[in-house]
């Protein structure tokens, strides 16, 4: 009697074999569906991030308040804009401070945004670029870096950068003369002096594109002459890396997003704080 034969040995080895692996045309298409998904979901992956960058972004900017708005608790007032500013011109033509300290709203409030150690080390009786302060104005401050920048040196002429600025008025439906915002040159604000209300009243704002944007220096305050995100490059402005938008801090210590398509009227009565104008929908 011949052995039993294995139902496997009746087929035929090339048949057994053949759904052994992917064909050729098989695995191209997995690859092809494979890249369609990747293509599909990267924008909103990118989206996702952006929203997550936008949202640090803001949390800077109340972060940022919380400090201003301490500093206000202790000296009954805000930080001028900038200190001894060398551009300041007098009725006579001359400038006020050819030598000025030129000092910025940023670095006196950082005893507030828990930096206390920098403050120390910064002598405010000196200017802001003197070889004294060289080394303090080279700290890199994340609170007031964008998420959403992207940078090659997070350093402006050996200084640190600084992604916002102050406002010193609006220039979009008047002359603003003599300013009229929050942020002032040689000039303290109160609470008390914004008759427009501190939920109406724009106290800082993006602007991540300025290249004199330093955290030490009093350039980084701005009155703003046209649309968000409009400016030619020339002019320090609000200005954001945000798609259809520009952060701000609002005087009463929140921070909103505004869109590009805000209408101009509404935001030039934000950057006053006693323009009387009525506030609009932002």
């Amino acid at each position: 009697m011949s052995p039993r034969r294995n139902r496997l040995d009746s087929v035929p080895h090339s048949r057994s074999l053949r759904r052994a692996g992917f064909s050729l045309v098989e695995l191209l298409v997995v690859i092809a569906v494979i890249g369609l998904l990747i293509s599909l979901l990267l924008p909103a992956v990118q989206a996702v991030r952006e929203a997550a960058r936008r949202l640090g972004c803001s949390n800077n900017l109340h972060q940022i308040g919380i400090g201003l708005l301490s500093y206000h608790d202790c000296h009954k007032r805000f930080p001028e804009g900038g200190v001894e500013m060398r551009m300041l011109v007098s009725p006579s033509g001359s400038l006020l401070y050819p030598n000025g300290r030129q000092l910025a709203w940023s670095a006196y409030i950082l005893p507030y945004l828990e930096l206390k150690s920098l403050a120390g080390r910064i002598d405010f009786k000196k200017a802001f670029d003197s070889p004294e302060n060289a080394r303090a104005a080279a700290e890199i401050i994340p609170v007031y870096l964008c998420p959403s920048v992207s940078r090659q040196s997070f350093l402006i002429q050996g200084r640190g950068a600084c992604d916002y600025g102050g406002i010193y008025g609006e220039r979009i439906v008047s002359g603003n003369n003599p300013p009229r915002g929050v942020m002032l040159y040689g000039q303290s604000v109160r609470i008390r002096d914004i008759a427009d209300g501190t939920a109406h009243t724009l106290m800082v704002s993006e602007d991540c594109l300025c290249k004199n944007m330093q955290w030490i220096n009093g350039l980084n305050v701005f009155d703003v002459a046209y649309a968000l995100n409009a400016a030619p490059a020339f002019e320090n402005d609000p200005r954001s890396k945000h798609p259809g938008g520009v952060n701000g801090l609002l005087a009463d210590g929140s921070a909103r997003f505004f869109r590009n398509e805000i209408d101009l009227k509404i935001l030039a009565a934000l950057c006053t704080r006693n323009g009387g104008e009525p506030p609009g929908e932002f």
